[in-house]
Parts: structure tokens; sequence; C-alpha cells
């Protein structure tokens, strides 16, 4: 937890807060640039037959991807066009007749709204995947998980329990086809250091005005709420990168620059005692300019620091292995 001290920084943070959000800018478009995001089908994951319908939609919104649709579409059917549940789902993407009725599309324009071809239902699974999210939007949690499980047991019970809710059906589906997900996509190429560092920053830039959560690691049984460590860990953790949990062991994953070596994405620590590192009690992530985003203490929120106080340790380059 940071001391009391760093929120009389923060007035004056505020002001070169602008040359901070210019040099994270500048991190986060190169992180669009270098593919941050983007998701290829890996080879022979999906049938031929639907593979280029799935490429397409599965880039409909923020929360979808081609991998993911897939991994809902085989969970959901295995790939049968022609699967019929005992509750009346029909076809490849498993619509009951009433919610094909509100969100069935004519994807191939034929003039048909047909649920039985996969040309029409996977783009309407696409479609009413993006239309939950965007119910979902303002639910703590992962947007993806929470879309999930609107598609599973409703965005009404996602936003009465503020997350997935605590159906072993619902838990299970979004948990199943999160796993999946991860083998239906093409495996990216190691990003080199300074897209690592990009990718870094860009999740914690999104992550920006999140409440502080202490041992919080951003899933949806924390709210989406993070301390310190865990949202460097996180942010790491997206671009392969996997990083201890606690601040004091995170010193010990890179070499260490000096303060006027540093470049955005080192991780920056603050100790009790500047001569033991044991006694580091908080992290962040540099973004330039002697600014850091990190999440400070309990009843603050995840926002920009000054790294320059009397309890800064030293910094770390994850980057650099």
């Amino acid at each position: 937890m940071r001391k009391a001290w760093v929120a009389v920084g923060l007035g004056f943070g505020l002001v070169a807060c602008f040359m901070a959000l210019l040099v994270v800018g500048t991190y986060t478009a190169a992180s669009n640039l270098f593919g941050g995001g983007a998701v290829t089908l890996a080879k022979g994951s999906v049938p031929m037959a639907y593979r280029d319908l799935v490429q397409k939609w599965g880039n409909l919104c923020p929360a979808l991807n081609p991998a993911l649709l897939a991994a809902q579409l085989h969970q959901e059917s295995g790939w049968n066009p022609r699967a019929q549940s005992p509750a009346a789902a029909q076809g490849i993407a498993q619509f009951i007749p009433g919610t094909w009725a509100a969100h069935g599309i004519d994807g191939d324009g034929d003039g048909d709204r047909d649920v039985w071809d996969p040309e029409d239902a996977i783009p309407s699974a696409a479609k009413y995947d993006c239309t939950l999210a965007r119910y979902v939007e303002e639910v703590p949690g992962d947007p993806t998980d929470n879309m999930l499980a609107a598609y599973n047991a409703g965005a009404y019970a996602v936003m009465k329990y503020d997350g997935v809710p605590p159906y072993r059906e619902t838990q299970n589906y979004v948990k199943v086809i999160r796993a999946m997900e991860k083998s239906f996509a093409e495996p990216r190429a190691r990003l080199s250091p300074s897209r690592q560092a990009a990718g870094a920053i860009d999740f914690a830039q999104k992550k920006l005005g999140t409440p502080y959560l202490w041992g919080g690691d951003g899933t949806p049984e924390d709210g989406g709420r993070f301390d310190c460590s865990g949202l460097t860990k996180a942010a790491y953790a997206s671009v392969g990168i996997e990083l201890p949990r606690v601040a004091n062991d995170q010193w010990n994953t890179g070499p260490h620059p000096k303060r006027n070596e540093l470049l955005p994405g080192d991780l920056v620590f603050f100790a009790h005692d500047l001569n033991d590192a044991r006694s580091i009690h908080h992290v962040g992530i540099y973004v330039g300019g002697g600014y850091m985003i990190d999440a400070p203490y309990t009843g603050a929120e995840i926002r920009f620091d000054p790294i320059d106080t009397p309890d800064y340790f030293g910094a770390t380059r994850p980057t650099a292995s």
C-alpha cells in the first residue's frame, strides 16, 4: 500500500498527466500496429465449410474473437448444423425459437433467416454475442466471461449477480469455452520486448479508474479489481510473460535499470527500507515522463502516479528475458 503522502503528489501529477497520456497513447498505438488482439484460427481447428464464416464474424465486437466463437459453436453443437436439444435449441448455434425470432439474421443475404443454415446461424450467434456484450458492459468482471454467461443464462442473471451467476451449468459453460478458445487460435510468435512493453502498458491503461482491491487479480470474483502486483502480473500475462504474484518477488524477474535508464514497460518498485528488497511494498508500470500506472491502495483507483518519491527502490525489466 502506498503511503499517504503520495496523494499529495497527485495534485501536480494531474498537471503532468497529459504528457503521460501521450506516452501511453504512443505505446497503445504501437500495440495495435503490432497485432495486439488479432486472432487467427489455427489450421484445421474449424471445419473448412465454416472457417471463413467464423473468422469473419468472430471479429464483430471487442468481447469476441474467432477462436472464442469457434469454441462456443463447438461447445453448443459439435459443429452439427442439425443439432436439436431436449429444450428445443436448434442448429449449429443452438438458438431456441424465441431467441432466433428476435436475434436471427439473414447472414448470407438470400432473403431467408434459417436457423438450420450455418450461413445464417453463425453470423447470428456472433451478432447475439455482441448484443449481449453491450447489455452487460457495465457489469464488473471480464467482459467476455460476462457475455458468455449471458448467452447461457441470460443478461438479467449476469446483471443480477454482478458477473457470472452462481449456476453450475453457466460457470462450467464459461470455463470450458475459455479453456477451449486457446486450442482454436493460431499460436502467436513471441513479441519483441518493445511490443511486450507496449502490450503491458495498453492493458494497464484500459484498467484506469478501476477501484483497488487488496489481493485482487482482476477475476470476476474480484469484480475485475486489482491490487498493485495483481495489476502488473495481469498486464504482463497479457503479452505472454508470467510474473510471480507479489511485488517483492516480481523484483527478481529481470535486470535492474538505473533511474536514468528506465523505459516504458519497466516495473518500478517502492520499499520501506531502501536497502532491503524484501521490504518492497508497492509496484507499478512505468509509462515515461516520470510517471507510472499503478493500483495504489484501498479506496483509490488505478491511476497515474509519479515515481520520484522518497520510497522509490528501483526498477526491473521483465521483457529483457
